[in-house]
């Protein structure tokens, strides 16, 4: 995963070297963690960009999370802060965002610490 993962989180171009494939995994895994290390249901919240690619990056994140039997709740197209927000205020035990930033339309990623932001 080291290619993929840096301080910025994971970054690709969307289909090319990060793919929805990668995405469910990612959500498998983060499910998995914060399950293990809470020893209960995680919760996870994800907000995303208005890139396309961001939407099916949502999808796939949701469906590796349910896989590991996480929670995921969807603020859709929402702001990096308010992701972070509420991952800290509510409760979550993971805040994921998905977002390019100031990246080409065609790039995508994601980034977490307690909090996950995943470039678009």
């Amino acid at each position: 995963m080291g290619k993929y993962f840096g301080t910025d989180g994971f970054r690709g171009e969307a289909n090319k070297n990060l793919t929805y494939e990668h995405a469910v995994k990612i959500g498998r895994f983060l499910g998995w963690y914060y399950g293990k290390r809470t020893d209960k249901k995680c919760k996870v919240v994800i907000g995303k960009d208005t890139r396309r690619s961001s939407y099916m990056f949502e999808y796939a994140l949701v469906a590796g999370l349910t896989a590991s039997w996480a929670d995921a709740y969807l603020m859709h197209v929402t702001t990096t802060p308010s992701v972070s927000y509420v991952a800290r205020t509510e409760g979550f035990d993971c805040g994921i965002m998905i977002s390019a930033s100031h990246n080409p339309y065609y790039d995508n990623g994601m980034w977490h610490g307690r909090f996950l932001r995943i470039w678009s």
